[in-house]
């Protein structure tokens, strides 16, 4: 895997790394800005304090008039929040951040993180399933994670009730990361407030989300997207084919992760999307050998090279398109959806665009709650 190309001709970096970190942040929470058009705005303008500066144009330029970038002040209550929880901002360049998620597209540019942040550099795999777990689905996610966490490996899930919640309490002993789709203060649901206590002293949370944030259904497939991304492999226990595990193991699919999955009754609804996981070539699951034989025994996480970090402000994509460019296309994609579903395939044949384009500008979309993602690869406008 080869982590983005970065330009020896960058502009000089600011003075401090608390200055970068709030004109990053200041950046990211500017309305109209999502992860996408965040990295295009530091391509193109070289760092966040050029990019704020520019936007107001840019925004004028593309017909919005009295635009304005977010108030330092929502920033200064937002860095003291995370403070006030015991959480602190871990940044794309910075040692800790975690290597295989700075290489999917789009990757979050800051995280909220609280807990013992060690476990990023440990590897990684995921386990999710269904929130009304059946007894045999969460006896059988325990044992998974119990023997996969004495073999090395740490549990990533997300925080949810059922198969996720059964992950992390069984693997607090030997490492579990929570990936949160609302800020990594708030808990959600409110019953995995002791879990999420426990996680603060043997494990990690962590999310994208500013502090404070109650998570919206809106959140939850960029939440899974870091679950993927985070890990080697994802593991399904127990899911519907029209669930939110299943979008996990689509984004793993796409982010070139491996897909493994617990078979189950045919009757049983919550066992139908791992069933067609299986079909369609996901790896069976019976035991933790099963996944050591499919990926291999726990070992250090390939780091992005033995060099420095990379730069503070050298956050580059593969596809360095203008953000007028961008703009247009977004408008493009608003113009065709409407409130009836439209199969993404078709959306990009429809407007002949390359999907390598038009994917990261859905995100985007996503991402700032104006589209929708539904089961089956649909999309409408919300």
């Amino acid at each position: 895997m080869t982590g983005p190309q970065i330009s020896s001709t960058h502009p000089q970096l600011p003075p401090t790394t608390e200055e970068q970190r709030f004109s990053w942040l200041r950046l990211l929470r500017s309305r109209r800005v999502g992860i996408a058009t965040f990295h295009r705005l530091l391509a193109e303008h070289g760092s966040a304090e050029a990019a704020l500066i520019a936007l107001p144009e840019i925004a004028s330029e593309a017909g919005e008039t009295h635009y304005k970038t977010c108030d330092p002040a929502r920033i200064d209550a937002e860095l003291a929040a995370g403070a006030a929880s015991g959480a602190r901002l871990v940044a794309l360049n910075d040692a800790e951040y975690p290597t295989l998620l700075a290489h999917i597209p789009n990757a979050p540019p800051l995280l909220w993180v609280k807990g013992d942040t060690s476990l990023l550099e440990t590897p990684l795999v995921a386990v999710v399933g269904a929130r009304n777990a059946s007894s045999l689905g969460t006896r059988m996610t325990r044992a998974l994670c119990r023997e996969l966490g004495e073999m090395g490996y740490t549990i990533v899930s997300g925080m949810a009730r059922g198969i996720d919640t059964a992950a992390h309490h069984a693997a607090l002993k030997t490492g579990t990361i929570a990936v949160l789709a609302g800020g990594v203060d708030v808990i959600y649901p409110a019953e995995n407030l002791p879990l999420s206590e426990k996680l603060n002293t043997h494990g990690l949370s962590l999310s994208e989300q500013p502090m404070g944030v109650t998570p919206q259904a809106r959140h939850f497939p960029a939440r899974n997207r870091i679950i993927s991304g985070l890990t080697r492999a994802v593991i399904v226990v127990e899911a519907a084919v029209r669930s939110g595990s299943l979008i996990t193991a689509r984004e793993a699919l796409d982010q070139g992760r491996e897909v493994l999955a617990v078979p189950g009754h045919p009757f049983d609804a919550r066992a139908s999307g791992c069933n067609m996981l299986i079909r369609d070539g996901a790896t069976l699951v019976r035991t933790a050998g099963d996944v050591i034989e499919a990926i291999g025994e726990a070992r250090p996480n390939p780091q992005v090279s033995d060099e420095q970090p990379l730069p503070f402000e050298a956050a580059v994509t593969d596809n360095p398109r203008s953000l007028r460019e961008t703009s247009a296309l977004h408008m493009q994609i608003l113009d065709r959806l409407g409130p009836a579903p439209v199969a993404e395939d078709q959306l990009i044949r429809d407007l002949q665009a390359p999907a390598r384009h038009v994917a990261p500008v859905l995100v985007d979309l996503e991402l700032d709650g104006q589209i929708t993602r539904q089961a089956g690869g649909l999309l409408s406008k919300v």
